[in-house]
């Protein structure tokens, strides 16, 4: 196993930095063109242009439960090559339908292939480095996966602009067959065949409740997912807060740029630093600079009736994309250090569990939106200090089996 990333690995960097933003790029790169794909498809209600949405969400779910256990089995790249597979066929089903249905049952489809080069990658990722190297690649990797959301409406808006919303599914198909290829051309396989394990229902619940039941690994899995939904609400709630509230116009991919460019410094910033200080050192400091920003920032709104001027609430924002810049690479390789012997299980567990907890927060946070900034305000200070709290516990009981005799 590598210890410290090379020059040989900007490579293999570079592909799992693809692989993780096929789901991005699957969602936002449409975000422009939902109301065409139902007006065109004879969607029922205004409302079902959100199917589009949840229908890839449900997919997503329900495939990060089965390609880790695989993967396990098989090896990383069959498991990948299935995930690629049903994601490029979703796409094509999405691409040439007629029929809103059937939309739905293509998007269930490209979300659940999605899920295979995202769960897979970081027990890729997991077979290759560990501990503070780990933590520098899945920095890198995060700078890309969190950057695409920004980029992506744009690319979708502009292919808008050539073609029509079946431009951007067959956008999504040629991205992942790039993908395909160069994971077939380029990278070896990483999981050993003695490293395999056996594909069998007792083997998949053995290594899941040994992921649970690891104080480390589920603390920063829960810990990752309240991260991830105070930034689902903020994505759920940024265009009724730039463009109702203060008025942005076209403005608002602007700023919306500005506020992602915080996140990508700092996953850029945390791999140049986390080898020096340690992952661990590194999340505890900008958990707690990010809480006290926050706290500060929700007395201020408060007073201000909820409308801060435009550009103290963009240095809020700013400065707080950049402290939770700083965690995501570090929480999921610290979830995953313990679980080299059962990465592909254990990805799948951190990812949905994650995924789980980030989505139901983050709309539930999300749905609290009144004209004001308080609600982002107060969601974000409340996930923040949550995932403060179930980290100490979960450090806590390192500390205790560091210092008992064994």
């Amino acid at each position: 196993m590598t210890t410290s990333p090379s020059r040989a690995g900007a490579e293999f960097i570079a592909l799992m930095a693809l692989t993780f933003s096929l789901i991005a790029m699957s969602i936002d790169s449409m975000l422009p063109a939902l109301g065409d794909i139902a007006r065109d498809l004879g969607a029922g209600n205004p409302n079902d242009r959100q199917f589009v949405l949840t229908a890839f969400f449900a997919g997503l779910t329900l495939g990060q439960f089965i390609y880790g256990p695989i993967s396990d089995s098989t090896g990383r790249k069959p498991a990948m090559y299935a995930g690629f597979g049903c994601f490029i066929v979703g796409g094509l089903i999405c691409a040439l339908t007629t029929d809103f249905s059937v939309m739905i049952m293509g998007r269930v489809l490209q979300g659940f292939g999605a899920a295979g080069p995202r769960i897979v990658g970081t027990a890729m990722v997991r077979d290759l480095y560990a501990g503070r190297a780990m933590a520098q690649v899945m920095s890198f990797v995060m700078a890309v996966f969190i950057m695409v959301p920004i980029l992506a409406p744009s690319i979708g808006q502009l292919i808008l602009l050539v073609a029509d919303w079946r431009g951007i599914f067959f956008g999504l198909v040629l991205v992942g067959a790039i993908n395909f290829f160069w994971l077939a051309m380029r990278r070896a396989e990483t999981l050993e065949p003695t490293a395999r394990a056996p594909l069998s229902l007792g083997h998949i619940l053995r290594s899941a409740r040994e992921a649970l039941g690891n104080r480390i690994t589920l603390g920063y899995t829960i810990a990752t997912g309240f991260i991830f939904g105070a930034f689902i609400s903020y994505l759920g709630m940024s265009q009724q807060i730039f463009q109702d509230q203060y008025a942005a116009g076209k403005l608002f991919a602007v700023y919306f740029g500005v506020l992602a460019a915080g996140i990508g410094c700092a996953s850029i910033t945390n791999a140049t630093l986390v080898t020096r200080f340690g992952m661990r050192t590194l999340s505890k400091l900008a958990l707690r600079a990010a809480c006290l920003w926050s706290l500060g920032f929700l007395v201020i709104a408060f007073l201000l009736g909820g409308h801060p001027p435009l550009w103290f609430f963009l240095v809020f924002m700013v400065v707080l994309f950049f402290c939770n810049g700083l965690l995501f690479g570090n929480y999921n390789a610290l979830a995953m250090e313990p679980m080299g012997h059962i990465a592909g299980v254990a990805a799948a567990v951190i990812g949905a569990g994650s995924s789980l907890i980030a989505v139901v927060a983050g709309t539930l946070i999300g749905r609290l939106y009144d004209g004001t900034v308080i609600p982002l305000v107060a969601g974000f200070t409340a996930m923040e200090i949550a995932a403060f709290l179930v980290t100490e516990w979960a450090e806590r009981g390192r500390s205790k089996r560091v210092i008992t005799p064994s």
